[in-house]
């Protein structure tokens, strides 16, 4: 696939101001839309050049989660999840614009079952603090 192969999508312009003003409202801080943070939410490694989202929104319980969802479902607008910002196939571009919704501040382990050798982790958890957790236990993730 070349560069000229990418569909362009088409964007919900009165939905995505819409749910950007009911978003500031209800997440003040935590809500972004510099430029900077922007772009820093679409870094990618392929080809396929950066496609910014409208917003970034820092979820710190899954109760943002379901907040921003519930919102960007109402008004039919893209929702794009961001952990550490590794994406090597484009998966953090917004190609129809939407929210980002970076889950780096939900990093906690909330169970660890050694019988069953698996862990409950909310999504901001990295492997390398999954390890350090882990490192008295025995165990180790890869």
């Amino acid at each position: 696939m070349a560069l000229r192969d990418l569909e362009t999508l088409e964007r919900n312009e009165s939905g995505i101001e819409t749910a950007l003003s009911v978003l500031k409202q209800r997440f003040g801080e935590q809500f972004k839309t510099s430029q900077a943070l922007l772009e820093q939410h679409t870094h990618t490694m392929t080809y396929i050049p950066s496609q910014l989202p409208d917003a970034v929104v820092f979820a710190k319980s899954t109760e943002d989660v379901q907040q921003v969802v519930h919102v960007c479902a109402e008004y039919k607008v893209p929702i794009i999840p961001f952990g550490t910002g590794t994406s090597l196939e484009g998966g953090v571009n917004a190609p129809a614009g939407g929210v980002s919704i970076d889950l780096n501040d939900m990093n906690e382990v909330l169970k660890v079952n050694a019988e069953d050798l698996d862990c409950v982790v909310q999504p901001g958890v990295t492997r390398e603090a999954l390890n350090e957790y882990l490192r008295d236990t025995g165990f180790f993730s890869n």
